[in-house]
């Protein structure tokens, strides 16, 4: 009967890139791997089964060169690459060992072939349950088991690691070959960083020629346990048990300083060590993750997709800009059309500037408004942007944006120069605005029209009043509000206009487009100080703004979220009360927000985000709401949060501990740097 071994292996690791190709005495660890697998006697015949990926070219190479066969296949269903390569070569069984077992023991591995034969199994390991070193994994099975597992092994999960389904399913007998002593702590593959020091140092102080063994390598721990220390932290099979996209993740960590672009979409803000953290594709209101698991997304980002994800009137649209071309050494006339638009949708306005991000829009808006009034001082009330001009509010204060932004923000690279020239003031307080005003010289205001919750007291025409007397700039903040209670900015909705104001999130359902609109008076001011760039002149987004506002219009999307929203914040409402848990309900309703008053309310919104990833959903305590959250999302939604919110009525009453029931650390409450 032919055995045939195959050596599962890759370059691209998610974890420790190229790892198999790592030398250690000038030699790569598969090479030393596959030196000592080669004097297994039971063994006929030896291949390396690595992807068809051109990621995987270096490393055929490297094989062929030491003197092996290769087989390459799927890159990401192995069980098929398996199957092919024991398939082509008529293998009667198969033993599987992985290219991270460098160490992998010989009398071990003949031992657990031996087992197999005398149980006559279709499948036989030494890690079912794992007593052995993490490390000395052997699997051997019969080609016919193989097949069935091809045949009906049917999630990603069991298709990327292999025997999964050999391991679980009731039509295959099985044995495995225990240790009299379990050892199954100690860790002696190579998945980290920290293991490949432990690797090095087990080799180095090894006689060559290297027969590792069992034995050998545990002597070696009692007399040197210091250099097995540095990845005892390490959890066996942390590889299979974290998701996909939290292996990027922890890469991502390491080559992008915090992790990516953008800080709301940080793992750490939503479910640290466990968000899945990548897409890779979406549709109406679902996203799927890097292992194709189907979530319903109920936060729907920051609120760029009211229209829901890959609209296909859109994305028809944005097709044929890519087939037409979306930049050329001309001009895109459909800016104009967006720009025409824009203004018929704000008769107060009459000109307009585009950019594609919000942060952008905001600093070109600074940037004309001072332009124009010759006065660089202005009073801020919200979020408005990372650059420069917003974050100098905290060179007076460490907390002055603490109540507008994030705690926890240090103005560090901002130029000292910039002290005194932003300052803010609380939403609804009029008599601390008026006095800013008065003390210090204000040129320029600055404001969300509405946030976490709306205008009191006439509070937004005083703040108009105060512009008409002082000859004030008023520009309102729109790229989060705009587009969600009204066709158009939420200003329009208390029937107060500004002098300026922004757009973005929603204006493109997805696509990078924000715009600048004001009076003619204002906006041509930007004739006299330089803003340009590159990439404001491309065409995508410009359509796919036209056809977001006409699709907008033609289902009314506004009136559709904000119902929606209100009906959320009803049921968040009674399932609260229902359940004993305290809330308090903030933001606009097509924007809706939650907090539970305890101490440990962060803790709390961990545990809702933890256990509603569990049932399949994206969801923390705020909602961006989008006209694809139908009914049947929504009720699917509702159920799965009650059953949370019992746990936790239970959990205040009992005066439980709720870290007790968190499955990893808390999520971050504002801008933390990341280690």
């Amino acid at each position: 009967m032919k055995n045939l071994l195959i050596v599962q292996a890759r370059v691209n690791s998610k974890r420790l890139p190229g790892k198999v190709l790592k030398k250690v005495n000038n030699k790569t660890l598969i090479e030393i791997l596959l030196s000592n697998l080669k004097k297994v006697k039971e063994i006929d015949q030896i291949i390396v089964a690595i992807s068809n990926s051109r990621s995987d070219d270096v490393l055929n190479e490297h094989i062929k060169k030491i003197g092996f066969d290769v087989f390459r296949g799927s890159e990401e269903d192995v069980l098929d690459r398996f199957y092919q390569a024991a398939k082509i070569n008529n293998a009667k069984n198969i033993i599987r060992i992985t290219a991270d077992c460098p160490l992998i023991d010989i009398n071990l591995l003949e031992k657990t072939i031996n087992l197999y034969y005398q149980e006559k199994v279709d499948y036989c390991s030494n890690t079912l349950p794992p007593t052995w070193p993490d490390g000395l994994d052997v699997e051997i099975f019969s080609f016919k088991s193989l097949e069935l597992a091809w045949n009906e092994a049917l999630t990603q999960h069991d298709r990327e690691h292999v025997t999964p389904f050999l391991r679980s399913s009731n039509k295959i007998k099985r044995a495995n070959y225990s240790n009299k002593k379990n050892t199954s702590s100690e860790r002696w593959t190579v998945d980290e960083p920290e293991d490949l020091q432990v690797i090095t140092n087990i080799i180095n102080n090894l006689e060559p020629p290297y027969n590792f063994s069992y034995d050998k390598i545990m002597k070696l721990k009692k007399e040197k346990p210091e250099i097995f220390d540095i990845n005892s932290h390490i959890e066996r099979n942390s590889g299979a048990k974290t998701s996909t996209g939290q292996k990027i993740w922890k890469r991502a960590c390491k080559v992008i300083p915090g992790g990516n672009m953008l800080l709301s979409k940080r793992s750490e803000l939503w479910l640290p060590e466990k968000w899945p953290a990548y897409y890779l594709k979406s549709k109406g209101a679902n996203v799927w993750t890097l292992d194709n698991e189907k979530l319903v997304d109920m936060i729907f980002a920051v609120g760029h997709n009211i229209l829901g994800y890959a609209n296909p009137i859109i994305e028809e649209e944005i097709i044929k800009v890519i087939k037409d071309g979306n930049m050329t050494s001309l001009n895109s006339a459909e800016e104009v059309k967006l720009a025409e638009k824009l203004i018929e949708l704000h008769p107060w306005s009459e000109m307009v500037r585009f950019a594609r991000s919000g942060g952008e829009a905001n600093a070109i808006a600074i940037r004309i408004a001072r332009a124009a009034c010759g006065n660089p001082k202005v009073a801020i009330c919200g979020y408005h942007g990372w650059h420069d001009w917003y974050l100098a509010a905290n060179l007076t204060s460490d907390n002055s944006l603490e109540n507008h932004l994030l705690p926890g923000l240090d103005p560090s690279g901002v130029p000292n120069s910039l002290k005194e020239t932003i300052f803010t003031f609380e939403y609804n307080n009029y008599a601390q605005l008026e006095e800013l005003v008065s003390k210090k010289n204000i040129g320029i205001i600055k404001m969300e029209v509405s946030r976490n919750f709306g205008p009191k007291d006439n509070f937004l025409e005083k703040v108009r009043n105060l512009c008409n007397k002082k000859n004030i700039i008023l520009i309102f903040d729109e790229c989060t509000s705009g587009f969600r209670e009204t066709n158009g900015g939420l200003h329009k909705l208390y029937n107060v206009e500004p002098d300026m104001a922004m757009f973005g999130k929603a204006l493109g359902n997805g696509y990078a487009i924000t715009a600048v609109i004001g009076k003619r008076s204002i906006m041509d001011a930007a004739q006299n100080t330089f803003i340009s760039s590159t990439f404001w002149t491309e065409r995508i987004g410009s359509v796919a703004g036209l056809k977001t506002i006409s699709l907008m219009e033609e289902t009314h999307s506004w009136k559709i979220i904000s119902e929606t929203g209100k009906r959320i914040k009803r049921t968040w409402q009674q399932i609260a009360e229902n359940n004993s848990v305290p809330i308090e309900i903030t933001g606009l309703d097509a924007l809706c927000s939650f907090t539970i008053k305890h101490k440990d309310s962060i803790a709390f919104k961990t545990f809702i985000t933890q256990e509603m990833l569990k049932k399949g959903y994206l969801a923390g305590n705020l909602i961006y709401v989008s006209i694809v959250h139908n009914d049947e999302i929504l009720n699917g939604y509702f159920e799965n949060i009650n059953d949370i919110f019992n746990k936790i009525g239970n959990i205040i009453k009992d005066g439980d501990n709720i870290y007790n029931y968190l499955d990893g650390p808390v999520c971050h409450s504002g801008f933390t740097r990341l280690n």
